[in-house]
């Protein structure tokens, strides 16, 4: 009789989950954990709660009790392999910087114990270390590199385990012990209204997005008044969903729109990207990928705390900001449009803006996020010109033209005419003294032409 020990990470499901498939298929008891990273943001913390909830239902009918465990992965995983006389350990590639140098050293130590021990890609469609341009280097462009992923993918069919024998319940922790759940104040009240944690939720989100969102995906994704994402981000993020799940289940809409299924499509292979960029690249997420364009930086505490919360006096970025703060998300067309302005109008350290969202994303991890804010501040890879900067009147006008997205998040201004719900100074003057500015709402904490020109005038320099 063969025991094997399965170590979860952010691929909280079970099936399409290479590692336990195998462990299932290899050996007669199996033993599935997972190790808390205190270093997760706040508001992913609430999301693993009810998350992990939902694995311990899912792998309990399945006949497996998933350990739970605080402290070096390294140790613990020593530990129950002494223990309980395990013959083999499994897990997918981690996806963080530490998490593979963690990993690789569990490896190590399990390789001299003559453990057996593998690991499986889980978590990406593409392997990134077989992808190279066509003179052998690190493709560093996304069009190049997304097109050698389409040309070289294989998405495996369907991997489902079947029910393990029962063992013996592990020695662990309590999850409610681990107290995940804000409580005094409680600020993710709200979330519970917008998210359901855990593969059923999951499950529910692709089916509604692939026989609706998905055939007006490519019109309406920056559409902000009419959310057409697919709000499955925070699922993909903790592996609530494979990406082949998601693949193949695009792929099979009869009817869909062909434009649409390429454009999602295509999102995923940014999602890649930026973690083949964090796979050769591990100072991503605190380094300049382009080491020339190190801008000036000046962050002002006022002007950052008026971002965080969304008291700004620009419409657009106020409501991006609050939706984040009330759903723990934001689109991604608002996500642009809030970072350019913190790090080219407020000419704030781009990694000030990433460690804001990895605290209060539920979907932030370190290569999307990274990669994402190297991109809007002008110094990652295939980055934005540095001359691009949004401007968030025109941008709300144009991705918010009715102010839905505006009144929603902001509802200070839900009587404000839409014709000038994005414009400060035409807020100003359709109140007719009023007291709107100054009352509930802010006036602008900058003014858009001096900063933009300032910005434009420091990367000049840089590229001169």
């Amino acid at each position: 009789m063969s025991t094997a020990l399965v170590c979860f990470q952010n691929d909280l499901r079970i099936d399409d989950h290479p590692a336990l498939y195998q462990a299932c298929q290899n050996h007669d008891f199996v033993i599935p954990i997972y190790v808390y990273d205190p270093g997760m943001g706040s508001a992913q913390k609430w999301w693993v709660h009810h998350s992990l909830r939902a694995l311990q239902q899912q792998l309990s009918e399945k006949g497996m009790i998933l350990g739970l465990y605080r402290g070096k992965v390294q140790d613990i995983v020593m530990n129950l392999v002494k223990t309980h006389g395990l013959d083999a350990v499994y897990w997918n590639h981690a996806i963080t910087v530490q998490g593979k140098g963690v990993y690789a050293a569990v490896a190590k130590q399990l390789d001299h114990m003559g453990v057996k021990n593998q690991q499986f890609n889980g978590h990406l469609l593409c392997n990134p270390d077989q992808i190279r341009t066509s003179t052998g280097s690190i493709a560093k462009v996304f069009t190049p590199f997304w097109r050698h992923c389409l040309q070289n993918m294989v998405i495996p069919d369907p991997m489902i385990i079947s029910a393990k024998d029962r063992m013996v319940p592990l020695v662990s922790d309590d999850l409610d012990d681990w107290s995940l759940l804000p409580q005094h104040p409680n600020w993710a009240k709200e979330f519970d209204q917008h998210w359901q944690p855990g593969v059923t939720g999951a499950v529910k989100k692709l089916e509604h997005f692939a026989e609706g969102g998905l055939s007006h995906y490519a019109i309406r994704r920056n559409d902000l008044g009419k959310e057409g994402v697919s709000s499955l981000s925070p699922h993909i993020h903790f592996g609530e969903l494979s990406l082949w799940q998601i693949y193949r289940r695009v792929g099979q809409q009869t009817g869909a729109d062909p434009e649409g299924v390429r454009v999602f499509i295509s999102q995923l292979g940014w999602r890649e990207f930026s973690y083949y960029l964090l796979h050769h690249f591990p100072h991503l997420p605190d380094q300049n990928f382009k080491e020339k364009m190190n801008f000036p930086w000046k962050t002002d505490e006022t002007t950052l705390t008026a971002w965080k919360k969304g008291q700004t006096g620009f419409p657009i970025i106020d409501a991006g900001m609050r939706q984040l703060w009330h759903t723990g998300t934001m689109n991604n067309r608002a996500r642009l449009i809030v970072s350019s302005f913190l790090t080219k109008n407020l000419m704030t350290d781009w990694r000030v803006g990433a460690a804001w969202f990895m605290d209060t994303l539920l979907d932030a991890d370190e290569a999307n996020n990274s990669a994402g804010w190297q991109w809007v501040a002008g110094c990652g890879a295939d980055a934005a010109p540095y001359f691009r900067i949004f401007n968030p009147i025109l941008q709300g006008q144009k991705f918010d033209p009715d102010g839905t997205y505006v009144k929603r998040w902001v509802p200070e201004l839900a009587d404000v005419p839409a014709r000038v719900i994005h414009d400060p100074e035409k807020i100003r003057a359709s109140s007719h003294g009023s007291g709107l500015f100054g009352g509930h709402y802010p006036a602008p904490i900058v003014d858009l032409d001096e900063t933009r020109q300032a910005a434009l005038q420091a990367y000049k320099e840089l590229t001169d």
